[in-house]
């Protein structure tokens, strides 16, 4: 029941941001004309938190009339639902990060101010330097609404340290042998579980809700959720069958990842590897396992990659539009673009080299940003999205939860998913 209650509230929030956005905007400021920012965040990271108030506190130098700038972190499972709930209820934020799941909502909606004319106007912005791909998903009629500040592929973390405690060859080893792929890391993994009783492999921020980031897994086998037009679904193709079909067995047979209930934190050492992006390398002590970052395994449609995207964007209900725009540019500006590099692959073309990811990067090599991110970014596919996506992922999410247990007929519950989210791609 609060399961469908939130949906319904993210539902209607999204379906009137468009009247929302009317309202509430316009620089409102204290008499004194003293300006507080609020931008929302999905993370808590120590480490992202404390860079970002390194770059606010560069700008209020320059900016007097602004007092505070605070870095609101929402929880990530529940991020869009709170944001648009905060919107719906006349709380925006000045400032908002987006998921790229949520971006056709959040772009065709109105509820985002128009950053082309502040980014372009802006000395020293470089605005030519972004790289048109990595700007589409956040466009419509010509202008952008959010500034990709991050588009991350996804590579995969490896405890060595553990490899090496259950037996198995290291992923350089199995590169170089050509046997980087799919069905090798599910056995090294299971081997990992039946000599070491850790976690084989984790596929981070899944946790049997997030489904879209299973799409890390069944791209390779040519797999999609629904077609290039979205109005078909594609969960009951061969191909999402096959994956799953794999998926499934990996789980519940070999026990090559851990089972619904299970958690195990890779950076906690209980994981010998681990499907995320680079921003998670903050989590790596120094004093900890020896690891290494490798690509996606291979799949049986070959070599590919994934990319998960995020943006920011100003909120026309925001009562200091003028300033968040300002301070949006601050913060994307070249100079600090190649300071959240750190974290946050950019679109920035000057800056998408490895030598120079590197100089933000001293925890990852430079051959590993080249193969992870650099070769990543120009070969990889977005994450999953739709637009009435929070309605689509729960109605996915629901569906595929009898997938979730051993015995489960996959082809069955596939049929079942497209049953249930057809009528909504077809709308």
């Amino acid at each position: 029941m609060k399961v469908r209650k939130a949906l319904r509230v993210t539902a209607a929030a999204l379906a009137g941001l468009l009247a929302l956005s009317a309202c509430g905007s316009g620089g409102d400021k204290a008499e004194d004309g003293r300006v507080s920012l609020r931008v929302t965040v999905w993370t808590a990271n120590e480490a992202h938190l404390a860079l970002f108030n390194e770059i606010a506190d560069e700008y209020k130098k320059s900016h007097s009339n602004i007092t505070e700038i605070k870095f609101d972190p929402l929880p990530f499972d529940s991020y869009t639902t709170t944001l648009t709930t905060q919107i719906a209820g006349g709380n925006a934020p000045d400032l908002a990060w987006v998921f790229e799941n949520s971006a056709p909502d959040f772009v065709s909606s109105g509820a985002l101010v128009p950053l082309d004319e502040t980014l372009k106007k802006t000395e020293g912005y470089e605005y030519d330097d972004l790289a048109p791909a990595t700007l589409t998903l956040w466009q419509a009629d010509g202008k952008l609404y959010a500034y990709p500040f991050s588009t991350s592929p996804f590579g995969v973390f490896v405890n060595t340290d553990l490899l090496k405690q259950a037996g198995q060859q290291t992923p350089a080893e199995l590169i170089a042998a050509g046997k980087w792929n799919w069905e090798t890391v599910l056995a090294v993994a299971s081997a990992v579980n039946a000599k070491t009783g850790k976690a084989g492999m984790v596929i981070r921020d899944f946790d049997y809700k997030g489904w879209d980031n299973l799409s890390t897994f069944f791209t390779g086998w040519g797999a999609q959720a629904w077609s290039a037009d979205g109005k078909t679904c594609g969960f009951n193709a061969p191909e999402m069958v096959d994956a799953m079909t794999t998926l499934h067995k990996a789980i519940f047979t070999d026990k090559a990842m851990p089972g619904p209930g299970t958690t195990a934190d890779f950076f906690a050492g209980e994981a010998a590897m681990t499907v995320t992006q680079i921003s998670r390398a903050s989590l790596l002590k120094d004093d900890g396992f020896a690891w290494d970052l490798v690509p996606l395994p291979a799949g049986p449609k070959g070599e590919y990659a994934v990319v998960g995207q995020a943006g920011i964007g100003v909120l026309k209900q925001s009562k200091h539009v003028d300033e968040a725009l300002d301070f949006l540019a601050f913060m994307t500006n070249p100079a600090n673009s190649a300071k959240l590099a750190q974290f946050f692959p950019p679109p920035r073309q000057s800056l998408l080299t490895a030598e120079t990811l590197a100089k933000t990067n001293p925890k990852l090599s430079q051959e590993q940003l080249q193969r992870v991110v650099i070769d990543g970014i120009k070969t990889g596919v977005v994450k999953p999205s739709h637009s009435g996506q929070a309605e689509l992922a729960q109605q996915v999410r629901a569906a595929l939860d009898p997938l979730w247990q051993p015995g489960a007929d996959v082809k069955a519950v596939l049929d079942g998913v497209c049953s249930a989210i057809q009528p909504l791609l077809a709308k």
